[in-house]
């Protein structure tokens, strides 16, 4: 049925949840895994100080340490139970590009998705980027709630 799992996570509780179910869906199939984290970009108002963009680099150095900590545990989590994972990181500032372009690079033939993840409005139905892998995506897509 489906042997190429890919799924999003943003970190976010429910994000969590839906990385567990796909990974539990995988085990059930026989499938390989690919988490991805897509991290958007900083972008500092024009004309900030100096220090203001040195703030925003460490920040986001420090953030990507964090990003990688928590891929590897998800990563090893998954290899331990006898899955083949695989974790990356993406760099966009579209989110739901990067996540549609991944699949289709890596091969993947399903998503996984949770319906929201850390946006201020994330009591709504579906997230801005799930709705938009939704809409942008050939390939099947399973939505967590």
């Amino acid at each position: 049925m489906y042997s190429h799992i890919l799924i999003p996570t943003d970190g976010s509780e429910l994000a969590e949840r839906a990385v567990e179910r796909g990974l539990g869906l995988a085990r059930k199939l026989g499938a390989r895994v690919t988490l991805i984290r897509v991290v958007q970009p900083l972008q500092p108002p024009a004309g900030e100080s100096v220090q203001l963009r040195a703030t925003l680099q460490e920040y986001e150095r420090a953030e990507h340490t964090q990003i990688e900590q928590w891929m590897s545990e998800a990563a090893e989590r998954a290899k331990d139970s006898g899955l083949a994972c695989e974790a990356v990181t993406a760099v966009s500032v579209l989110p739901h590009e990067a996540i549609v372009k991944a699949a289709v690079e890596r091969g993947c033939d399903l998503i996984v998705i949770a319906s929201h993840g850390r946006s201020g409005l994330s009591a709504l139905l579906l997230g801005s980027v799930t709705q938009k892998v939704l809409t942008h995506s050939e390939l099947p897509v399973l939505v967590y709630r």
